[in-house]
This record gives structure tokens, C-alpha cells and sequence, in this order.
């Protein structure tokens, strides 16, 4: 293994993880309704836009975000993440199987 696949495989390893914890913030501010919060200064609580899901998958936290999301059942029930996290998955597998062959 190269470098720079060991270096990669650590970046996935970080972004999954980012993934998995943005997820179960979202779910702990939805559940416990935090969201409605005053705001104090720089310091408040919100939820994590649904765009940013799809943004830290396409960074190659697809993996991370899909499990969380069926863990914890949260954003189950919306069709663009069952389908579109997925989706992502499957051409970042591709990108990742072609790019560790040509390396």
C-alpha cells in the first residue's frame, strides 16, 4: 500500500466519521427540541441542513452518513437521502476501486 492510499483511507475513516456525528447531532437537537433555543451570542444550537448531508457524502462520507441515518432512524422517511446517499456511495465505490487499480 502507498503513502498516499494509507493517507486516504485515513481521510475516509475521518469523513465517515464526520458523517456519523453530524447525523446523530441532527437527530439530538430534533428529539429533544433544541432547535428553538434563544440564541446566546456566538454560542446557539441548530440543525444541520439537509444539504450538508449530501455535501459531507460527496466528500466520501456516504458510508458514514447511510449507516447512522438506518442506525438511528433519522431522515429515513425522505426519499432524496434513502435514494441520493446511496447513489453517491455506488460512483464513490467506482471512483475508489478504479483510482486504487490505476495507483
Amino acid at each position: 500500500m502507498t503513502v498516499f492510499q494509507r493517507y486516504f483511507l485515513w481521510y475516509l475513516l475521518f469523513i465517515n466519521l464526520v458523517g456519523v456525528l453530524a447525523v446523530c447531532w441532527d437527530k439530538l437537537v430534533a428529539v429533544k427540541g433544541w432547535n428553538n433555543l434563544p440564541r446566546r451570542g456566538f454560542l446557539w444550537i441548530s440543525r444541520v441542513p439537509e444539504k450538508n448531508f449530501f455535501v459531507i457524502a460527496l466528500l466520501g462520507g456516504s458510508v458514514g452518513t447511510y449507516l447512522a441515518m438506518r442506525l438511528i432512524r433519522h431522515k429515513t422517511l425522505h426519499r432524496s437521502f434513502m435514494i441520493g446517499i446511496p447513489l453517491i456511495f455506488l460512483v464513490e465505490a467506482a471512483l475508489v476501486v478504479v483510482g486504487f487499480l490505476l495507483l
